[in-house]
């Protein structure tokens, strides 16, 4: 049975050492929290560090360390303190957060922080693939581990990879700000399914593999390496029983009538954050005293209870925004604090769960207002604890959670003045109205739990592996090949009709000027030179570049899709009537694409005009593309033509010339003993698609086709015809 592989920077589970004596203590983190009841109902490990410099361990601690853990099926990773002060505190909380918050000016860009970055993620690599087996399913977790993906599938081809991003994924214009951003992209390209929690972020992500790759994508696919890579959103939910349920618990209760016997009757707003810059703590508590200054009436009524729990002690941004949080709670207490009533009360620790979900449950306002969040999970747990449904979420839009939430009070968290009309506005809001919004989010949340979450992701990493072994089937290797020889060579008389571009030659631009090469001019005539062979060279391209570059091959030439044909020793003839005068509508559209899109250019056929952006910046080529296909459809109706979307290309050309009817012309002409059709891009399906069930058809490409077969590359087809050729 396959088992769950999840891996993790940190294990649910931390490590410590007093007087001698190793100590275990369950790891307080939402990723921990969040992937617990997932690994638990299944079988499995989870690799991960537990947490403490391995200087400070002997050899026996390390061997009671792994035995104790291994009972829970932890397998630790013992990290140095140089790895640890390069690799977690520098790398990961240096470079990469700060960026992907959208904090550029903090994001410190270090070599040696890279290369420790690079030595532990082969580390991790190492670990895993000593407990893992052929068909389990291996799920990385966040920024930490971006290379490891691809490290793995080094090492393991087959193995069925998933990662996920428990953080923002910034836009291509701050990723690529990163020196290393090629390396951490081909990482994250050997999983097989890549996990965000919004669109947003699936979106940027897509942007940058565009951008800086140059890979594009259909509907979240990509094809990378002759595998189908899937990136999709995933909202990460909570384990939403757990804190509804919580409030009817007897300890809880309990909290939240001390809670409410040191407050009294003032209203609560709570916020409850890690210490951390992204999280607008300090902006916060500017708008709360900006509040308390405009409305004067609300002093000595309400209180706002800060919770901020210490995170990356050792990070020098950490311990300076603790002691501006400080100075401003002490300034704001001081000034506007009164006998029997302290605005701020203000709490640096991590509560317990019990008190924590006392004090969701006794707040009436919660304020979530991060700069930047990946989803924030304290604004769906006090929702899930509201169980009378009294309370208000004021809520930052900068958060994964907002599109989720959206009946909370939604604010821009660097607008002060609109955090303080919230306040007012959730302070204010009648009981049915926050009953209303609060059953609507409850509802969504108790439906779209954790455990969901990660059902979703492992059935869609699972229903990924059955797609990609239906297009392995697909590939022309084995058994299926040697047939595919053995049948050319009983053949008396076969036909072999072949696409040019992306098919005999690649797209470069060398190819672009030269034609091409020595090996396909010298296999074509090979083939040609055979009797039985009836070879058809069937193109895109405009019959005076066809004739230039084949004219000399014994070969069938077909031209632009089959509105030319030039037979062995005769002329071009033009398959069906020349009409120009639609481009005299159409021409003058490309041309403004053209111009809006830097590196893009008209090309004119006789019966065609091709938009080409394959040299364009591929986002913006991609944006252009669908922009002018929407224009030009407006336009055709009335035309006998149509618009055909290609690889990097947007063809306007007659409706009845395809390469289908042009095959057909040469499957009808006699009876076959053996047929071989190879294409690569959607011009092709036409020809796939009136193929005899008989005839080996072959595409170049792991994508779905019309073709009962796959190769991945232009040097397959070249290396198949060379072993028919017997060259």
């Amino acid at each position: 049975m396959a088992k769950l592989i999840v891996v993790s920077n940190r294990l649910p589970v931390s490590v410590t050492k007093r007087a001698g004596e190793v100590q275990f203590h369950r790891s307080p983190g939402g990723l921990a929290t969040g992937l617990a009841s997932v690994f638990e109902s299944h079988e499995g490990f989870w690799v991960g560090w537990p947490g403490m410099a391995s200087e400070r361990l002997t050899d026996e601690d390390k061997s009671e360390i792994s035995s104790k853990l291994m009972v829970e099926r932890y397998h630790p990773i013992f990290l140095g303190r140089k790895e640890v002060e390069n690799y977690y505190e520098g790398f990961s909380n240096k470079t990469i957060w700060p960026l992907f918050h959208y904090f550029p000016r903090r994001a410190i860009y270090e070599n040696r922080f890279w290369q420790t970055y690079k030595q532990v993620n082969e580390r991790f690599c190492d670990e895993v693939i000593k407990v893992t087996e052929a068909g389990d399913h291996i799920w990385v977790q966040d920024y930490h581990l971006m290379l490891l993906p691809q490290l793995i599938r080094q090492k393991l081809p087959k193995a069925e990879i998933g990662w996920f991003l428990h953080i923002p994924f910034p836009s291509s214009e701050l990723f690529r700000l990163l020196p290393w951003r090629g390396e951490l992209l081909n990482g994250l390209l050997g999983a097989d399914l890549i996990g965000f929690h919004t669109h947003d972020y699936v979106r940027h992500f897509l942007s940058s593999v565009c951008r800086i790759m140059g890979f594009e994508h259909t509907l979240g696919r990509l094809n990378i390496d002759e595998r189908i890579v899937k990136v999709d959103a995933f909202p990460l939910g909570i384990d939403y029983k757990r804190y509804s349920e919580a409030p009817e618990q007897e300890a809880i209760q309990q909290e939240v009538k001390k809670i409410r016997q040191k407050v009294g009757d003032r209203k609560i707003i709570i916020s409850v954050d890690r210490l951390d810059y992204t999280k607008g703590i300090i902006e916060r508590l500017e708008a709360f005293d900006l509040f308390l200054s405009q409305n004067r009436q609300y002093r000595g009524k309400v209180t706002l209870i800060m919770v901020a729990v210490p995170s990356r002690t050792r990070v020098e941004d950490y311990e300076a925004l603790r002691n501006k949080l400080e100075q401003l709670v002490g300034r704001i207490n001081g000034e506007l604090g009164m006998l029997g009533w302290i605005p701020v009360w203000y709490l640096y620790r991590s509560l317990p769960f019990e008190r924590l979900t006392a004090l969701y449950h006794a707040a009436d306002v919660a304020l979530v207002t991060p700069l930047r969040d990946g989803m924030n999970l304290i604004a769906k747990e006090f929702i899930a604890a509201k169980t009378d449904g009294r309370g208000v979420l004021i809520l930052s839009e900068m958060t994964g959670a907002a599109s989720e939430l959206g009946e909370a009070v939604i604010v821009n968290s660097n607008n002060k003045a609109e955090i303080v009309a919230a306040i007012k506005t959730a302070l204010e809001m009648p009981e049915k109205e926050q009953v209303e919004r609060n059953r609507a989010m409850q509802s969504r949340l108790s439906r779209y739990d954790v455990s969901r979450w990660g059902k979703d992701f492992l059935s869609a990493l699972v229903e990924l592996r059955h797609l990609q072994q239906e297009l392995s089937v697909r590939k022309l290797t084995g058994d299926i090949r040697q047939k595919l020889i053995s049948d050319f060579d009983r053949g008396k008389r076969r036909l072999l009709i072949l696409d040019y571009d992306g098919t005999l030659v690649g797209f470069t631009d060398k190819a672009e000027e030269a034609g091409p090469d020595k090996e396909v001019l010298g296999l074509l005539g090979e083939l040609c030179g055979d009797a039985n062979n009836e070879v058809v060279i069937i193109s895109g391209r405009d019959k005076t570049t066809l004739g230039k570059w084949l004219g000399e091959v014994d070969a069938t030439l077909i031209a632009e899709h089959g509105g030319w044909i030039k037979r062995k020793g005769k002329d071009w003839k033009c398959v069906v009537e020349l009409r120009e005068d639609w481009k005299e509508t159409i021409r003058p559209i490309l041309e403004l694409y053209a111009d809006r899109t830097p590196r893009s250019a008209v090309e004119e056929k006789d019966f065609s005009l091709v938009w080409h952006c394959r040299r364009a910046d591929p986002e913006l080529a991609y944006l252009r593309a669908q922009e002018l296909k929407g224009a030009l459809m407006n336009l055709i109706a009335n035309l006998d033509v149509g618009v055909f979307e290609g690889s990097k290309i947007l063809e306007v050309r007659h409706v009845g010339i395809n390469k289908g009817r042009a095959a057909k012309l040469w499957l009808e002409k006699e009876n076959w003993d053996f047929i071989l059709a190879a294409g690569d891009d959607y011009t092709d399906e036409e020809m796939f698609a009136v193929m005899p069930e008989e005839a080996y058809s072959i595409k170049v490409g792991s994508s779905m086709s019309k073709s009962r077969y796959n190769v991945e590359t232009v040097d397959e087809v070249r290396q198949l015809l060379k072993e028919l050729a017997g060259v």
